[in-house]
């Protein structure tokens, strides 16, 4: 592939997911802050629905893209500490994101969805544990990228 496209494939990469991890996060800090259960469940779908599109998507794009521009490049990955500590700090926000962060906006919006088929107007104790939880492991998920893309850019 020629280097202006994977480059491309992979800045578009880092755009989506960057940039939905940052907004998926917004919006479920408002709408937790209205601890209105019907607005809670609706960011909690989105959360998980803008997930799949955009964050994995994203990813995806931006590992065949970094993949691409080594090849593209020639640079071994020896030759360049910059690019192996960005590689890690965005595989461990991968893993961060598989392993905690999914299981738990899932979980999560489980919690809100029977609230709100229960017809119940405050969200159980244990979603607000959650949500702190959520809330500690999403800020470590976006400052590896944040990393990353720091490491990836300046050297």
């Amino acid at each position: 592939m020629e280097y202006s496209i994977v480059k491309l494939v992979h800045l578009l990469g880092v755009i989506l997911f960057l940039g939905n991890i940052i907004v998926s996060a917004l919006w479920k800090a408002q709408a937790d802050i209205t601890k209105d259960p019907v607005i809670i469940a609706f960011a909690c779908r989105l959360v998980n629905m803008t997930d799949l599109v955009f964050t994995a998507f994203g990813a995806v794009l931006v590992t065949v893209g970094g993949i691409g521009l080594f090849h593209a490049t020639g640079i071994a990955i020896s030759d360049a500490p910059h690019l192996t500590i960005g590689i890690s700090l965005f595989a461990m926000a991968a893993v961060l994101w598989l392993v905690g962060l999914v299981p738990l906006q899932l979980y999560m919006s489980k919690i809100s969805a029977k609230t709100v088929a229960a017809g119940e107007t405050q969200m159980p104790a244990i979603y607000a544990k959650c949500r702190k939880l959520w809330a500690l492991l999403g800020l470590v998920a976006t400052a590896l990228p944040l990393g990353a893309l720091y490491f990836m850019v300046v050297r």
